[in-house]
């Protein structure tokens, strides 16, 4: 029987990424998928929803957005099917790169269902007829969108009428009329696509909000963008059936109904832990997800979890973190992961962006707190690029310790300019500090040292 260093169950990002990691630090391992490499993320997830936003806003932008700067197009079409094909182009692309990246770094790759087993004191995994054992076991198996028990939805989803974020990505006409149920990040995306294609689009959100534990306020100011585009809002609404072409739903101690061609269901998401025999290895769960501790390790020993399976925060980009602070426990250095500063961001057209914690969670916590905030039209570049917009930079201070403990953000290049901001939580930046380094001219961050300065 071969034996590994490490056998890895999940070939997304948490666990290629651990499995490519373990590898080059001189560890044997073993890769074991049952589905495609990449997970979710890349194949139905965070990769082709990006591809499909971004061929929205070209079409936008040729469709009259890029008159005021002398740019005409005549009239735009928008093929929904080429788009659909481009992003598979690109997912492609991304597996296969995957699968080289794992092939040079020595991984070796099962495809297959993986079910683990001790014996003798070891960890063993089976995948198929062949048999391995591990000295370390890293579970990275993802998770799946969660149905709730909706009368209808079973038959809707039998029937093609109601889907998940799995199936929608892959539709091949765009629905006229669009009913999303869930307000989060996903259904955010998927209202801003859609809508820039032609659907008519309403999402019914259970919350009082949108866009879950995020910032209030910026989630009303990017709310309030998506309604000027044509979306309608359905909060504090809760879904009781779908049926012969009507979302019913709950409102304010009311029944209302809307129309819909289709229905795409994002309530969320549940961790994957339909491993066959984790259940007899004694990991123990909490609520449907795997219990870590700060090294990513289970209750059992030798036996680590990271990504969506432990539940903590499911984004791919915290799951490349947790699988390289389990891999630098099984090499015995002291790295325990942090999630202060992890970020979210919604790709839509302005694009939102969050790090640490909100204003409502500063305050829950106790946490003696300035606001600092301006508008984003204090960034000339945004102004050049976008024109005059509701956006906003807002920061939460942490008035005793002089450092930023949050940060949401609205504008354009939100995704790429709160990585700064999630340095400076990580790594407790003084402001002053912060104050002191030179921003370069013209970027849209220099709005993060307007807002200090406000």
């Amino acid at each position: 029987m071969k034996e590994f260093d490490v056998i890895v169950i999940g070939g997304g990002p948490a666990g290629y990424n651990s499995a490519e990691y373990a590898a080059r630090h001189g560890l044997s391992v073993l890769l074991a998928e049952k589905g495609k490499l990449g997970g979710t993320c890349l194949n139905v997830g965070c990769i082709p929803t990006k591809a499909l936003l971004y061929a929205a806003k070209m079409y936008h932008y040729a469709n009259g957005a890029g008159e005021p700067y002398g740019v005409t197009a005549g009239q735009a079409v928008f093929s929904h099917s080429r788009a659909v094909e481009k992003k598979n182009e690109v997912v492609k692309t991304l597996v296969q790169g995957v699968a080289s990246g794992l092939r040079r770094c020595g991984v070796q790759v099962e495809e297959g269902e993986a079910a683990v087993s001790r014996k003798d004191g070891k960890l063993l995994v089976t995948v198929g007829e062949k048999t391995y054992a591990g000295k370390n076991l890293i579970l990275a198996a993802g998770s799946f969108p969660s149905v709730p028990p909706i009368e209808g939805v079973r038959e809707g989803m039998a029937s093609g009428e109601v889907m998940t974020s799995n199936e929608i990505l892959d539709l091949e006409e765009v629905p006229e009329k669009l009913v999303i149920v869930g307000g989060g990040v996903i259904g955010f995306e998927m209202a801003a696509y859609f809508r820039e294609a032609g659907s008519q689009v309403t999402v019914i959100e259970m919350l009082d909000k949108v866009l879950g534990a995020n910032d209030r306020e910026v989630s009303a100011l990017l709310q309030k963008e998506m309604e000027k585009k044509g979306v309608v809002f359905h909060l504090s609404s809760s879904v009781t059936k779908i049926a012969d072409g009507v979302v019913t739903f709950q409102k304010d101690g009311q029944e209302d109904s809307v129309a819909y061609d289709k229905v795409l269901m994002c309530v969320g998401r549940r961790p994957n832990t339909q491993i066959p025999g984790l259940e007899e290895l004694g990991v123990r769960l909490d609520r449907g997800a795997v219990v870590t501790d700060e090294y990513m390790r289970t209750n059992v020993a030798n036996v680590y979890a990271i990504g969506d399976i432990n539940g903590k925060v499911m984004l791919a980009h915290v799951g490349y973190r947790e699988g390289e602070a389990a891999v630098n426990h099984i090499l015995g250095k002291k790295d325990p992961m942090c999630y202060d500063a992890i970020c979210g961001i919604v790709y839509t057209s302005p694009e939102a962006a969050f790090v640490g914690l909100s204003e409502e969670q500063a305050k829950a916590a106790g946490l003696s707190y300035q606001i600092k905030k301006v508008s984003i039209n204090f960034s000339g570049r945004h102004v050049a690029e976008d024109g005059m917009s509701s956006g906003i930079c807002k920061l939460i201070i942490d008035t005793k310790k002089d450092v930023i403990v949050g940060a949401a953000l609205m504008s354009s290049y939100a995704s790429e300019y709160v990585y700064s901001l999630a340095l400076m939580i990580q790594n407790k930046i003084p402001t002053e500090a912060v104050l002191r380094t030179v921003f370069p001219h013209p970027t849209v961050c220099e709005i993060i040292r307007e807002a200090l300065l406000s």
